[in-house]
This record gives structure tokens, C-alpha cells and sequence, in this order.
């Protein structure tokens, strides 16, 4: 007897994949105590045991450097770093964990760029952020001196910030800035405006670097989430990304 009822047909299922593929997370908010991120040591063993359960090899971990918001010096990281590199080793934790910075582009920035004292990685590059209310007037030239220093600068989490189009995505890239989505981005975790950008951004080949921006365990528990979403298989099967070179 044939039912009387339609029903829809169920999307595909897709599988859970880790990202073991890109090795390196070179965005994370780890060291105890000193930005937004883990606030104690019992919370960055727990973020890097998960991360190393996602499949990454290597981590970057970059806290803020924002003056009057954090007020942290490569002094502080490094401190921080050890302190955390020893609580691994003690509990036999085996993972290639560096620091940098997430640096906020401001008059403090280009004071530490003109010294040379920023906080760079493989081959110099730096991570940086900008204000989610309006881009500096004056972005392009900025990047052009940066580039002009010797450094390769990324920008984080370029989907974050509503004052962009694709245009302006475009335009950055052709200035050779490298840009760096944040996965969890794909899930709809800020916005659906994000959500929408990181797509667009994908679709058009776009994507230098994804990263974590992992702060706390909430966003950790997400990555099931992100594990099997469509456009992370995207990032997968495209297979162009540049983590793999950190």
C-alpha cells in the first residue's frame, strides 16, 4: 500500500573530515591569561588537546596586541609561550606549538613594524586585524609599507568585516595581502552576513589561510559542525591552501 504522505528527500550527509590536510593553525588564542582566549593553563591544555584531536600538527597560537585592550609585548607572549611549552612537556603533550601575534593595525603597530619588532613567523609574515567599524583610510598604503618593510602580511578574518565586498577582497589580493578566513566562520558562528563572505570567498579562490581564531571551549565543540560543512569540503578538495607551508 502506497502512503499518502511526501516527503522531502533528505540532504546528503556528508563525512567528517579533519583538518590533518592543512597541518598548521596559524590563528588561536592559547596562552593563559594575557588576552580574550584561555584564561587559565587547565583551559589552554584543554583547547590544544582538542585541536590536536582535530588533526592539526602545528600551532601558531596569536594573542591580540592592542594597546589599551591588551597591552601585551613580545616579552609577555614569549613568557607565556614557555610557561605553556613546559605544562605540555610535563604532561607529555607532543604538538609544534610557535607564538605570534594578532596585531591591531594602529599608531603603536607601525612603531613596533618601523623597529622591526614585530612578531613575525616562516618567512615573515604577520597576522593582522582591523577595526570592525570602519577600514583605515589610508589601507592600501599601509600594506604597501608593510610590503615595503619585507613583511607578508595576512589579514584575519577578512569575511568579519561588513565594510567589504568582494571587490575589495579582490583589490587586497591584487596587492598581494593574504587573506585568512576563520572556519568557523562557515557555520554561521558570527553572522550570516560572515557565513555568506567565506562562501563567496571560497567559490572564487580567494582563500590563502584558514584558521581557528579558537578562543574557548564553546567554539571548540562547534568543529563537529564545521567537520562536515559543505564549503569546508570545498577548502578540501580545492587542496590550494598555504597552512600546509608553515
Amino acid at each position: 500500500m502506497n502512503s499518502i504522505f511526501k516527503f522531502k528527500k533528505s540532504k546528503n550527509i556528508l563525512p567528517a573530515i579533519d583538518f590533518s590536510q592543512f597541518k598548521c593553525d596559524l590563528h588561536s588564542h592559547l596562552i593563559p591569561g594575557i588576552d580574550d582566549g584561555a584564561s587559565s593553563m587547565q583551559d589552554s591544555i584543554m583547547l590544544i588537546k582538542g585541536l590536536i584531536e582535530l588533526g592539526f600538527q602545528k600551532i601558531i597560537t596569536t594573542p591580540h596586541i592592542m594597546p589599551g585592550v591588551y597591552d601585551n609585548n613580545v616579552n609577555i607572549i614569549q613568557s607565556g609561550l614557555d610557561l605553556l611549552k613546559k605544562e605540555l612537556t610535563a604532561q607529555n603533550i607532543k604538538i609544534n606549538i610557535t607564538a605570534s601575534a594578532e596585531y591591531y593595525l594602529d599608531f603603536n603597530f607601525f612603531e613596533l613594524a618601523k623597529k622591526k619588532e614585530l612578531m613575525s613567523f616562516q618567512d615573515n609574515f604577520i597576522l593582522v586585524e582591523l577595526s570592525f567599524l570602519d577600514p583605515p583610510l589610508n589601507l592600501y598604503d599601509i600594506m604597501f609599507e608593510l610590503q615595503v618593510m619585507g613583511y607578508k602580511v595576512i589579514l584575519a578574518h577578512p569575511e568579519r568585516y561588513s565594510y567589504f565586498n568582494i571587490d575589495d577582497y579582490k583589490k587586497l589580493k591584487s596587492k598581494n595581502v593574504y587573506l585568512q578566513i576563520n572556519l568557523l566562520s562557515l557555520v554561521g558562528y558570527y553572522n550570516i552576513d560572515s557565513q555568506k563572505k567565506a562562501e563567496s570567498l571560497i567559490d572564487l579562490d580567494l582563500v590563502d589561510f584558514i584558521g581557528t581564531d579558537l578562543h574557548n571551549s564553546i567554539q571548540l565543540d562547534l568543529y563537529s559542525k564545521v567537520k562536515t560543512n559543505e564549503y569546508y569540503h570545498k577548502l578540501y578538495q580545492k587542496n590550494n591552501l598555504l597552512n600546509n607551508i608553515l
